[in-house]
């Protein structure tokens, strides 16, 4: 069963009515025992370009929508101080 809601940070705006998300996911390595991160990058549905650069935001799957585009954006968590 895959993951239905995600958080990340948005990374990018250059594309229209789509931002790329950045999602980091934390585990511990089998061998080591450190804590490992894996960053994964989404396209997400911006229907409104509401979100901009550093904004974290939440995401929710859906049916696709493109190609690689399988996420839209629910809402911002919080907002970006970056001009």
């Amino acid at each position: 069963m895959a993951i239905k809601e995600q958080i990340g940070i948005v990374t990018s705006t250059a594309m229209q009515k789509t931002v790329v998300v950045s999602v980091e996911n934390k585990y511990i390595h089998p061998i080591y025992s450190k804590i490992m991160i894996k960053t994964k990058k989404y396209l997400v549905h911006d229907e409104n370009k509401i979100s901009k650069i550093g904004d974290k935001v939440l995401l929710h799957g859906c049916r696709p929508i493109s190609r690689n585009k399988h996420w839209i954006l629910i809402k911002i968590l919080s907002i970006s101080s970056i001009n």
